[in-house]
Order: structure tokens, then sequence, then C-alpha cells
């Protein structure tokens, strides 16, 4: 499976980038259950920043933004877990056949896409603000120039009155 395709089951949760209990299992050849009984067993490796169970607005939201087809059969209060990059690094401990080895390969390497992806946009934005802040300085000393040019022309306007009035008073 291509970087590309494992990211499209990257979601972003809590500002946090996850993957989910049901979308790994797919990944790993494995079912649902088997995962989540794996992670009960080994608790411990697994802090609240490594994994958490999504809440059930969480859960009744992300359905509504992705199709979960093979999902809609599973109950509401029961939702999936969802695996951060640390978790799922740390799934691949735990399940040790070489699917699982290879396929975690896999999903890091998505990660790290998905990272490159924001740093580019990350940059664009960077260079976008630069250049609006560019163009408001030159904004300013565009209207300046404006303004004087508005000030030669007013002068060159009154000198030119003044030199068209009819002079009165001793000529010599």
């Amino acid at each position: 499976m291509q970087p590309q395709q494992i990211g499209s089951k990257i979601y972003i949760i809590k500002g946090e980038r996850i993957m989910l209990d049901y979308d790994l299992a797919m990944l790993y050849a494995v079912e649902t259950k088997t995962v989540n009984q794996a992670v009960k067993r080994n608790l411990k490796r697994f802090p609240p920043d490594f994994m958490f169970r999504l809440t059930v607005e969480e859960w009744v939201d992300m359905r509504s933004q992705i199709v979960t087809a093979y999902q809609s059969k599973r109950n509401t209060s029961s939702t999936p877990y969802a695996f951060t990059e640390q978790g799922v690094a740390m799934l691949s401990g735990i399940l040790k056949s070489d699917k699982a080895i290879n396929m975690n390969i896999a999903i890091m390497r998505a990660f790290v896409e998905v990272r490159k992806v924001l740093l580019i946009k990350n940059d664009w934005q960077e260079q976008l603000n630069e250049i609006c802040e560019r163009l408001g300085e030159h904004d300013v000393q565009l209207n300046l120039i404006y303004e004087v040019m508005e000030k030669l022309s007013e002068e060159k306007s009154i000198q030119k009155d003044q030199e068209q009035r009819t002079k009165i008073g001793f000529l010599h």
C-alpha cells in the first residue's frame, strides 16, 4: 500500500494526527478485536498521548465526514481507539507478524509524508504572509509617491495660473 493511501487514513482529532483501530487492523490484516486485545494486554505501553478512545461526539462527527460503511454496525457507544504516531509505533512492537512489521514501516513513512506536506503548506503560508507585508509596505510607499506627485501637480497648476494672470502695477 502506498503512503498516500495510508495517509488518507490519518485524521486530525484534538490537534493530533491519529489512526483509528479499525483502519490499523485492516492494514495489519487482523481483526479489530485482535488489535484491541493486544492493546488491553499491554496498556502500560499506551499512555494517553499514544492512544485514546474517541468520545461519542467525536465518533459521530467523524462518521458523518468519512465513509465508514464497514463500521456502520459498530455501536456508537463503543467508540474506536485513536492511535497517535507514537501509539502506532508502539502497536507494531506488540503485533509481531511480518505483515505488521512491514505495514508499520509503510505507516511511519505515511506519517512522515503528511508531516512534509504540512511543512510545505506552512512554508507557503509564511511566504504568502511575507509577500502581503511587502505589498503593504509598497502600498504605503506608492501612496506617498502619489501624494507628492499630486502636490507637485497642484504647485505647477498654481504656478501656471500665476504666469497667465494679467500683471498690474509699474512696468520697467
